[in-house]
């Protein structure tokens, strides 16, 4: 059987334990960060670097969608902004196993897993944000 892999190339890192983390770009100059990465700065036009933004974040808000979902998700999901510890908001996918817990300003961790399909229907691993559990 062939290794599940990532939607997109890019987009985010991943550890052998399910965790990982998004990866944006830092701008030099003035430090802002932004997700996805870009090549300049929109706000100084100075050059960005890759870098890692983290996996924990606080929701900012949501939605559950209860429609047929695209690419294989599960139905219900949710999609949301996250206000990244070390990064900027960002609209992410929420864990499709934890829709009837979510609150906005709650602590969420990223983990990435096998979720939905991609392009050509082949299974693949996507990252999501989950409730933070013991904080």
């Amino acid at each position: 059987m062939d290794a599940i892999e990532a939607f997109a190339e890019g987009v985010f890192a991943t550890r052998g334990d399910g965790s990982g983390e998004l990866l944006g770009g830092e701008c030099a100059a003035c430090g802002r960060r932004y997700f996805p990465r870009r090549d300049h700065c929109p706000g100084c036009e100075g050059r960005l670097a890759e870098c890692g933004l983290g996996d924990r974040g606080t929701l900012y808000t949501y939605t559950v969608v209860r429609v047929r979902p695209p690419l294989g998700l599960p139905a219900p999901y949710a999609v949301g902004y996250v206000d990244l510890d070390r990064g900027p908001r960002v609209f992410a996918l929420l864990d499709p196993q934890a829709v009837n817990e979510l609150a906005i300003g709650m602590p969420l961790v990223m983990r990435v897993g096998p979720l939905g399909v991609d392009a050509r229907n082949r299974p693949c691993l996507r990252p999501y944000f989950t409730p933070r559990r013991g904080e």
